[in-house]
């Protein structure tokens, strides 16, 4: 890998070759690039992996700009994983990135083959597809990793990583556990979770920018800061690259 070599000086010169060859080779799939998703996307190439699928079935929003990072008013419009590929085909031209515009949901859960992944990222932000996304991605052999709610925080010294039965003040956390009691449906395995017991109320109006209402398809709105996004999805790719 000639130019991962110049690309990765860096990353070498702390982890050492060995481990870096270890994370040239990892497969990475991360499922939903938004605020949190596209930040661990970006970190995880700019470290070393060059096998990365991403996961969304979305289009850039105007209101995706305040921390989404492909979100520009340059790409307003344009499907989200194809304008994220652009940018990270940027930094490292020779990665094998895999854009899919999909939702997970029940009917397209069997079309990913999620066992032959060494990592699985959960960026999710439906209850309903986060809790079968956890079921099925923890029956693999793939390390799981997966991101709590990112929204209604504002101090990036409350955000923390813990197993996901251990979290505690995260209301998304804290439905997903029901939903599984519910269900009497539960993880096979441990995993961790970036998460932050930090809760805020909206001071805003969704229809002050212009918003829609929230449909029955969609998770509420909330506000949220890239600040705060970016550091989960930058704890979601340490984990992996620590682990690799």
């Amino acid at each position: 890998m000639g130019k991962e070599q110049a690309i990765f000086r860096r990353s070498e010169l702390l982890l050492g070759r060995e481990a870096m060859e270890r994370i040239f080779q990892k497969r990475v799939i991360i499922f939903g690039v938004g605020g949190v998703g596209s930040w661990c996307a970006e970190s995880l190439v700019r470290s070393g992996i060059c096998h990365l699928t991403m996961v969304d079935s979305d289009c850039v929003s105007v209101t995706n700009i305040n921390r989404q990072l492909m979100a520009t008013t340059e790409t307003v419009g344009q499907v989200k994983v194809e304008a994220l590929k652009q940018r990270l085909l940027s930094i490292n031209p020779e990665a094998d990135i895999t854009a899919l515009q999909m939702i997970f949901n029940e009917e397209t859960a069997e079309s990913f083959d999620l066992g032959s992944y060494d990592y699985i990222i959960d960026a999710i932000d439906s209850l309903k597809d986060k809790a079968l996304l956890i079921l099925m991605a923890c029956q693999t052999k793939a390390k799981f990793f997966s991101s709590m709610g990112a929204a209604l925080k504002l101090d990036p010294t409350r955000i923390q990583v813990t197993e996901f039965w251990k979290v505690k003040g995260d209301p998304l956390a804290r439905a997903l556990r029901n939903k599984f009691k519910l269900q009497k449906r539960f993880p096979a395995k441990k995993f961790q979770c970036v998460f932050s017991d930090e809760l805020l109320q909206n001071l805003g109006s969704p229809s002050d920018e212009g918003e829609a209402p929230t449909s029955f398809h969609k998770p509420q709105t909330n506000g949220s800061l890239v600040h705060i996004t970016a550091i989960f999805g930058f704890t979601l790719a340490g984990l992996v690259i620590k682990d690799a």
